[in-house]
Formats: C-alpha cells, sequence, structure tokens
C-alpha cells in the first residue's frame, strides 16, 4: 500500500541534511582541478592535481565518484567504478579537458544524465552511458588541441564510438529503507549486437580526515571484508555500518592515501595507496590489494559478460548490521519509494497534461536534487597549510582569496554543475533556490542563509563569488530571490509566509546593501560599477580589471542592479512590517534610495550626457577617461535591458497596512517631483489603484521592449540573446592609445580569449537574464492590465499584453527542450545519436547556454542550476498564473 504523503511527510521533518537527508548525492563529480586542492607555487589548479594524478592522490578537502553519495559531512562515501576490459584505467571518475586543453575551456566529455529523484533522496536514479572500447583520452585532447575558438568543441560523439551502439547503459539507482538503510541497484544494459564484458566495481572508502597533522586517530575508520558477502563499515562519527554485496565475485582492499612514489618520487605512507585497486584489476599487481581485506578503501568486484541486447543486475545494501537476508525485502522496498516518488510527482504536476512536458521537469528536477555537494573550505587552514604536509609557498599569504581567511564553509550546497563548476556561486545558487523551493522550501530557504553567515560573508558585508575570487563582484540577486522563494513557500504553505525567514536575511542584507554603496559608487552619485558582474566578456573591456584606458566605467547593469535590489529590500521591508511596524522606516529608506539611483542613472553628468542615449533609445556604459571626458559605450546588449528589471507594483491593499510609510511616500512624492517625475506613475494608478516604482516610464520602456522584441535584434526564436544582433553587421568598435577593440555578435562559443574563452555573452540565450525579463513583464502587466499592448515581436503587427509577451518568451525558452516541426530537438544541434536514438532522446541535458541562432546547447551541459529554471517556467506556463506573480 503506497502511503500517497510518503515523501512530503519525510519533507515536514524539517531536519536539514539530518534524518532522511543524512545521506545524499554529496560527492562531487570532480574534486582534481579545484582550487581547494591546489597547494601549488603558482595557483595553476589545474595542473596542480590532474585527471591522472587524481587515482594516485588523497584529496584533502572532499571527494568525488560516479554516481556517488555520502553521508551529509563527507566521512564515508560510496561511487561507481568500471572497467570494459580495454581502458588503461578504470573508470573511477568522469574524464574533461582543462581550461588550456579545450578550444573553449574546461569540458566534460561524457553521457550522463540525473533522470529522478526525490527532495529526501529517499529515491534516486542515474543513467551513465559507458563505451565498450577504449575511451578515447588522448583522442579527445588531441583533437580539441588542433581546434581553435571560431571552431565548435570536438565532442564524445564526434569520436565515433557510440556509432554502433557498442556501449552500455548503466543505470544507478538508490532507495532507502529507512534514514540509514540505503539499497543500491546497478542495471547494466549491453546496447551491442555482441555479448560484452564488463567489471562492475562499486566502491566505498572515508574520506581522508586523518593524516593533516589535526588528530592522532587511535581510532582510524575501518573498512574488514568478511568473505564475499559483506564489508564492515567504522566510523566512529558515523557509526557502525555493513554494505552487503549480492553474489560478488571478490572484495578488494587498499587505503585512501596518496601514491608519493607515483607522484613525487619519496616514500608511501603504507604499500595499499589509493590507487592499488586500479592497479591490481588493470596492471595484474597482486601486491597492490591488502591480503587481509581491510583498508580504507575498498571495492566489491563484479565481473559480468553482459548478453547482447541483454542486461544484468547487480545490488548492495549499505545499512546497520542486519539479522534477515539483505536483500530479502529489496525489491518491494525499491517499488515503494518508485511508488511514493512517483505520487509525488504527480502532485506537483497535476496541473501539467502534456507528458513530455512531465518528464522534461521531473528531470530537471532531478538534476536540482543531484547537484548538492557538500562543499568543504577553511581558507585560513589552506593558506597556512597543515601540520603534517610540506608549507605552502609563501606567496599564499599574500595571494588568492587571501583577504577571506575568516571563511569556514562546510555546508550542502547547490552546486552550478559537479564537474565544470564543482563550487558554489553566489548569484546562480540565488537562483538555483526557485525550482528547489518547489521541491523542497526548506532546503531553498537554508541555501540562501547560509551563505549569508558570518562565516561565508565577508566582515565588509561583501557576499563570497566563487573560489577562483571570493571576491569577484556578481549581481545582487539574493534579495530577489529571497522574495521569490519566500513567495513559492507561501503558496505552497497555504498562503502562510515565513517571515522569521525574511526577516534574518533581511539584516544580511542591509550589509551587503551598504558595501555595494560604499565600495561600488566610485562617484557617490549613485550610478555603480562593480565590475564584471558575472556576464564575463560582454563588455569592450574585462570590467573585473583595471582598464587598459585608464579612468572607470559607471556601469548601466551596475545601476540597474541596484535599483531592482532597492525595490526588492523596499518589498520585503513591507512584508515584514505589515507584522512589526518598525520595518516601515526601512521600507522607506529603500523607497528613497531608489528614487536616488532612478533619477541618477538618468541625469547623471549633466543635461547633455546620462546612460540613455536619446539618438538609439538604449542604455549603455559610460567610460570615464582620465581627462575628465565621458563617452558612451554604444554596444547594445543585455546591460542596457537590465533596467527592466527594477519595478515593482505596491497595491492599495499593502500600503493601507502601512501607513507611516504611506505618508513618507506621499511626502517625498510631494516635495521631491523631480524625481517622482522621473521614475514613477505615482499619480496615475493602474490596475486596481496599484502604484508602479520602475526606472523605466512609458516611452523608454517601451523603446526598451521594441528592441528586445525585434528579431533582427534581441528575440531569438528560443529566447532573449545577450547582445543584440544588430552587431552582426555592424560590430562596435572602440578606439584607445593601446589600439582597437571589436564586439561582434557572436552567437555560439566565445571567440575571444576574455575570461580564457569558456563563457561568452556575446549573443548566446542565459536562462537567469531571461527568467529575469519574465518576471520584470509580469510585474509590469500586474500594473498596466491586459489592456495595454505591445507589439510581440516587433514589426509583426501583432499586439499582446505584457503577461502574453512573457508567455511568448516563456515558450521560445521550452521550444530550446522540444522536438521542432522537423522533429529535431534545438539544444542537441546537429547530432543525430541525440536526435533520433530512443535510448539517447528521452532524456534531457541542461545546459549552460544556448546558440542564439539554431537554439544549440553550449557550455557546461549538465547546468542544471539555473537552466533548471525550465523547471519553476514549465509549472508557471500550465498553473493558474493569479496564485503567484512572476
Amino acid at each position: 500500500m503506497v502511503e500517497i504523503d510518503a515523501e512530503k511527510n519525510r519533507l515536514l521533518e524539517r531536519k536539514d541534511n539530518k534524518g532522511w537527508k543524512k545521506w545524499g548525492p554529496y560527492l562531487t563529480e570532480r574534486q582534481w582541478g579545484t582550487v581547494r586542492e591546489d597547494y601549488s607555487a603558482n595557483g595553476d589548479a589545474w595542473n596542480s592535481v590532474t585527471h591522472d594524478m587524481a587515482r594516485s592522490k588523497a584529496y584533502r578537502w572532499g571527494e568525488e565518484g560516479i554516481g556517488g553519495i555520502s553521508d551529509n559531512k563527507q566521512h564515508v562515501c560510496f561511487a561507481l567504478a568500471f572497467w570494459n576490459h580495454n581502458d588503461k584505467i578504470l573508470k573511477e571518475r568522469f574524464f574533461g579537458l582543462t581550461g588550456s586543453e579545450s578550444n573553449h575551456g574546461e569540458d566534460v566529455k561524457e553521457i550522463y544524465y540525473y533522470q529522478d529523484a526525490t527532495p529526501t533522496h529517499s529515491y534516486q536514479k542515474m543513467l551513465y552511458k559507458y563505451p565498450q572500447a577504449a575511451f578515447p583520452y588522448e583522442k579527445l585532447v588531441k583533437e580539441s588541441k588542433k581546434r581553435n575558438r571560431n571552431q565548435p568543441e570536438y565532442e564524445l560523439l564526434d569520436t565515433g564510438i557510440f556509432d554502433n551502439d557498442n556501449y552500455f547503459d548503466i543505470t544507478i539507482e538508490y532507495a532507502k529503507g529507512s534514514q540509514q538503510d540505503i539499497l543500491i541497484q546497478l542495471t547494466i544494459e549491453n546496447r551491442a549486437d555482441s555479448p560484452a564484458p564488463i567489471t562492475v566495481l562499486p566502491t566505498i572508502w572515508f574520506r581522508n580526515t586523518w593524516c593533516w597533522g589535526y588528530d592522532n586517530y587511535k581510532h582510524k575508520p575501518s573498512l574488514v571484508g568478511k568473505g564475499k558477502s559483506m564489508i564492515e563499515v567504522n566510523h566512529r562519527l558515523v557509526g557502525h555500518f555493513n554494505l552487503y554485496a549480492e553474489e560478488a565475485d571478490a572484495f578488494l582492499f587498499c587505503d585512501n592515501e596518496t601514491n608519493f612514489k607515483r607522484l613525487y618520487h619519496s616514500e608511501n605512507p603504507t604499500k595499499y595507496t589509493k590507487d592499488g585497486i586500479n592497479n591490481y584489476v588493470i596492471n595484474k599487481k597482486k601486491d597492490a590489494v591488502n591480503p587481509n581485506q581491510t583498508g580504507t578503501k575498498a571495492s566489491v568486484v563484479f565481473e559480468q559478460i553482459i548478453p547482447a541486447k541483454g542486461k544484468k543486475v547487480v545490488r548492495l545494501r549499505l545499512t546497520p548490521p542486519m539479522q534477515n537476508d539483505p536483500f530479502e525485502d529489496f525489491d518491494t522496498i525499491f517499488e515503494q519509494r518508485l511508488l511514493e516518488a512517483d505520487s509525488f510527482y504527480e502532485n506537483l504536476q497535476k496541473n501539467i497534461k502534456e507528458k513530455e512536458l512531465k518528464r522534461l521537469q521531473r528531470q530537471a528536477y532531478a538534476g536540482m536534487l543531484w547537484t548538492k555537494q557538500w562543499y568543504y573550505f577553511n581558507v585560513y587552514q589552506w593558506i597556512k597549510g597543515d601540520p603534517s604536509m610540506p608549507k605552502p609557498d609563501a606567496n599564499r599569504s599574500k595571494g588568492r582569496n587571501s583577504s577571506w581567511k575568516h571563511m569556514y564553509t562546510a555546508n550542502i550546497l547547490s552546486m552550478p554543475d559537479k564537474w565544470e563548476y564543482p563550487w558554489f556561486a553566489a548569484w546562480d545558487l540565488a537562483f538555483h533556490t526557485l525550482p528547489l523551493a518547489r521541491l523542497d522550501p526548506d532546503f531553498a530557504k537554508r541555501q540562501l542563509s547560509v551563505i549569508l553567515r558570518d562565516y561565508y560573508m565577508h566582515p565588509n558585508g561583501q557576499i563570497p563569488a566563487y573560489e577562483w575570487s571570493f571576491s569577484d563582484v556578481n549581481p545582487p540577486v539574493h534579495a530577489w530571490a529571497t522574495w521569490k522563494v519566500y513567495e513559492i513557500d507561501k503558496e505552497m504553505n497555504g498562503g502562510k509566509g515565513d517571515r522569521v525567514f525574511l526577516e534574518r536575511i533581511f539584516h544580511k542584507l542591509l550589509l551587503n546593501f551598504t558595501w555595494w554603496v560604499n565600495l561600488k559608487d566610485e562617484g557617490g552619485n549613485n550610478i555603480f560599477g562593480g565590475g564584471f558582474l558575472g556576464m564575463d566578456n560582454i563588455g569592450v573591456f574585462d570590467r573585473s580589471a583595471a582598464l587598459p584606458t585608464g579612468g572607470h566605467l559607471e556601469q548601466a547593469d551596475g545601476t540597474g542592479w541596484m535599483a531592482m535590489y532597492s525595490l526588492n529590500m523596499l518589498r520585503i521591508a513591507c512584508e515584514i512590517a505589515i507584522e512589526n511596524p518598525v520595518y516601515q522606516d526601512m521600507a522607506s529608506k529603500f523607497f528613497e534610495h531608489f528614487l536616488h539611483i532612478a533619477g541618477a542613472m538618468q541625469a547623471m553628468g549633466g543635461d547633455k550626457v546620462n546612460l540613455w542615449d536619446e539618438d538609439d533609445q538604449f542604455y549603455y556604459d559610460m567610460l570615464h577617461k582620465e581627462n575628465g571626458e565621458a563617452e558612451l559605450m554604444k554596444v547594445r546588449s543585455m546591460v542596457g535591458l537590465i533596467p527592466l528589471f527594477a519595478v515593482e507594483v505596491l497595491t492599495p491593499e499593502l500600503l493601507n497596512q502601512l501607513p507611516d510609510f504611506k505618508r513618507r511616500v506621499e511626502w517625498i512624492i510631494s516635495n521631491r517631483q523631480d524625481l517622482a517625475s522621473l521614475v514613477s506613475r505615482w499619480y496615475n494608478p493602474g490596475k486596481g489603484e496599484s502604484k508602479l516604482l520602475s526606472i523605466l516610464r512609458g516611452h523608454r520602456m517601451k523603446m526598451i521592449m521594441k528592441r528586445m522584441f525585434d528579431e533582427s535584434e534581441f528575440l531569438s526564436d528560443y529566447g532573449v540573446r545577450s547582445l543584440s544582433k544588430y552587431h552582426k553587421d555592424h560590430p562596435y568598435q572602440f578606439t584607445y592609445e593601446g589600439g582597437t577593440v571589436e564586439v561582434a555578435y557572436t552567437p555560439a562559443e566565445a571567440t575571444g580569449a576574455m575570461f580564457g574563452g569558456n563563457s561568452n555573452w556575446r549573443g548566446p540565450i542565459w536562462f537567469p537574464m531571461n527568467f529575469l525579463i519574465l518576471d520584470s513583464l509580469e510585474k509590469f502587466c500586474n500594473y498596466y492590465g491586459n489592456d495595454y499592448k505591445v507589439e510581440f515581436p516587433t514589426n509583426s503587427g501583432v499586439m499582446m499584453n505584457m503577461k502574453q509577451a512573457s508567455e511568448g518568451v516563456a515558450r521560445r525558452l521550452l521550444s530550446l527542450f522540444l522536438p521542432n516541426k522537423s522533429l529535431h530537438v534545438p539544444m542537441y544541434g546537429p547530432y543525430e545519436k541525440f536526435q533520433t536514438d530512443p535510448n539517447f532522446n528521452q532524456n534531457y541535458l541542461f545546459f549552460e547556454y544556448f546558440d542564439g541562432d539554431t537554439g544549440k546547447g553550449l557550455g557546461a551541459n549538465h547546468q542544471t542550476g539555473w537552466t533548471g529554471l525550465i523547471a519553476e517556467i514549465i509549472h508557471r506556463l500550465n498553473n493558474d498564473s493569479e496564485q503567484i506573480k512572476m
């Protein structure tokens, strides 16, 4: 009997990363090549620990694996390894190229999909496609190095290794019998016409916490084999477990210790090093594993011959010691958890009719849940070094992240991508929380809260960006995400909002807002810079570095972001003030700040020079030169659309609950009509007597939307481009003493060297910015109502209200994932295997960004983070829009 609300009830326990969430997919897919593991003198993380070194190197800060799980502090780890009897190394980790090996930056070269998951990880499923021929490691590197930035990346499908279906489909599934009882099932299917051998090596190990010099570890964790059916797992913090294996062929044991002899030509601390199992299986070194069946890393060995077009199933169970047959109720539990997962999603997707949309959304949600990771980094210890390890280079104390010594992270966080970006990124994380809030509101709220804690946020109020440079400046979208998550949680909680969460976040964001005001308003005139603001190469220069021209930039996007930030904080303060009137003062403060920013954006530099260009009817960045001159950088980019995001609607119902705030607002409007006339239609009531706060007035709003909805400029068949297509035939050129630089429309991968050529905001479609556009259009519609129309697309003669226009953009984004009239899915481009093979085309990838002309998926292809927003777009396209406003 299926308990309909079983998963929902598990979530109601509200035990963050404990109870049913104690175990989950918390391993990363790549620990090598990360800043955390880089102890080099020159800060070259990619070469400090390489893929080739990874099998022999005991990591300091985390563990990696294929389809892996761990406890919530990653003490005990479990993942899968395989050998196709042709590879020269075990497949213990996914392979990919470093930034210098690929023509477009780091890139994983494997095919795998996250297919299903529940929020408590009571059920999880993923699929890995493993070639039967030798994996083309060298070919991928060699061919990629031949290609320049104007050529596409060389992908695994391009090698031909899947052409004749000589590969295994390996389905990895987990189901929990209880909070600490984990059932593991592997289904290995041979897609080839001939039988094929495979060695399957489910592997359990301990993160190495004992060799760094902080603990003598008198009770070092241990794995002990008992025959061929069980491995005892003993850890002083996690407890005592058994890993039961059904019909295993052997157990192999070594230690999770570095092979110093192989890597550094020095003595090993143990005879049985981390790569011992690899050396035993591949190189037939019998002395590489411990014959006493004990160690800190162990693999269960299943030698299989998979029949042509056939399959075999491998079963294991990680659980506290059992008296009964551990596999007696195995199938029953698996069936129960899968039915419960179906019930959970049936309720979540009750308004979605199309099966394909349900499958797409469920896989998007699965990716969001699989891409959780235990992220551990003590910057002080990393800079100082460990007692029993060689002391780091002296330059480290003044090098990367040296001003973040307070930072100590040890949390389960949502990653942008567990291979290409296996570290949290602040503004990515903000977008992740929206689809996560539909699944698990408490987890989403925790994500927003945790990086504002005192061991993350800098004492000066800056939010850490990402580990390559915590000091980089991301767009300030945290307040926006907080409000959105609050609204979603409120909707799912029957109209009751979590104001405690809102208030806690608000106080921390006050510190961050002050940091922005104090450090990123160089002229003290409410016009902001900020740096690259997450959009890498969208401008003429690297905006996070000193300008080669000298002087400084005043940015339309930086200023637009801050106007938006002010309105987000205003709205949050109003909500809290409904129960605590003291916050009306804070609402007034952010109202005034918004007015000053918005007014400055239009009047900066006097009447002759401002960020709005009357000739082009568009917003641009302004370069202030050292000689006192100022010049607009006339690049028609997403930078000029961001002022659209600064919009908020205040209803009369809300204002009437806040009499002090209402009086203050009316005083300002009456006494500062210069500001009021610039930014607000305060005296022109809209739908339902609501009041609109927006940088864009009627004319400017129409002109921005005219460009944005123009298919010869920003509007693509697949969403809104990050750079106008106008620059394809009219590249922008800027000449200075150092030469001439050019910005041209580039619909796909970057062709320039800025940021290593591995990011591109010069044409492609990015989900986070498109989602903010949808959000803003909905807000405008809430004010103007359905009678106010815009032309969509521009010059089409079709008039729509702004909600319909928002839906028009949303459906273009959705079309990236669905078959078109030619039955091709745009994001998969020319790859017929992805398009037509039923063993491929029922699965989805969630690319980092998309070609602005063809819709082909680009960048990180498992970027389930902000591209996971497609799940929220599907929800909102298929639900009553009155339930929650975008």
